[in-house]
């Protein structure tokens, strides 16, 4: 567990500084304080971010794991004194009760599921030191919402930024969001390229999706020592 807990956190170290970039870039397009909906929280690694380098007025964040989400409550006890709401939810297209496939590096957690056969799969297995791959992640019940409901629940009439890391389901999540995607400004997400998680899509339908309503993609950014990018969008309309 020290392993994948050095591994994690050397990994977010990178990605911070790699994250500076799409940082400044938000900085620039949105003068006011923030609305933000943060969908795959993990243990609160972009609350940080956005408290360290936002003046927001709120954030609604989201874990889908109740492992993880324990964690995330601990490590955010008095976040309601700065406007932040954490749920235990996952995002998706319909409304169901579904399973997450909780790995043992938790932030490979994903509802997908996985390819047991993947050359990347076996790569991450060998890293993490991992002798018997049945074993890198066991199924957790899940509660799946529609953000649509959520925003309409909460009378949202405005968000700066959704963000959403949910390794292999960010399609999913925006079709669940289609009657309130006009009310987003910027829409900041991770895309994987290797084939360990099976998804049902391929980036240009996400792509086409966010083109179709309205948004352009203005940054590209390359994440270090993986097959993923992070994609920035922007409402043009």
């Amino acid at each position: 567990m020290l392993l994948i807990k050095f591994i994690r956190n050397s990994l977010n170290l990178l990605d911070y500084f790699n994250q500076k970039k799409i940082i400044n870039i938000i900085k620039k397009k949105i003068q006011d304080k923030l609305v933000i909906i943060d969908v795959g929280a993990h243990f609160g690694e972009t609350i940080n971010i956005i408290k360290k380098n936002f003046d927001f007025k709120k954030i609604y964040s989201f874990e889908a794991s109740p492992l993880n989400f324990k964690i995330l409550r601990d490590n955010h006890p008095n976040d309601l004194n700065y406007n932040i709401e954490i749920y235990n939810y996952a995002l998706g297209e319909e409304k169901a009760e579904h399973f997450i496939n909780q790995a043992v590096e938790s932030s490979s957690s994903t509802i997908n599921d996985l390819n047991l056969k993947s050359k990347y799969f076996f790569k991450k297995l060998r890293v993490l030191n991992i002798k018997d791959k049945n074993s890198f992640s066991k199924k957790i019940p899940i509660k799946i919402i529609t953000l649509d409901s959520f925003i309409n629940e909460k009378k949202i009439d405005k968000i700066d930024l959704l963000k959403i890391d949910t390794e292999g389901y960010e399609l999913n999540i925006l079709k669940g969001c289609r009657k309130n995607l006009s009310k987003i400004q910027l829409i900041y997400f991770e895309h994987h390229y290797d084939d360990m998680i099976i998804k049902n899509y391929k980036f240009s339908d996400i792509n086409n999706f966010l083109i179709k309503f309205g948004f352009k993609k203005i940054v590209k950014n390359k994440m270090l020592f993986r097959k993923s990018f992070e994609y920035l969008y922007e409402n043009q309309r």
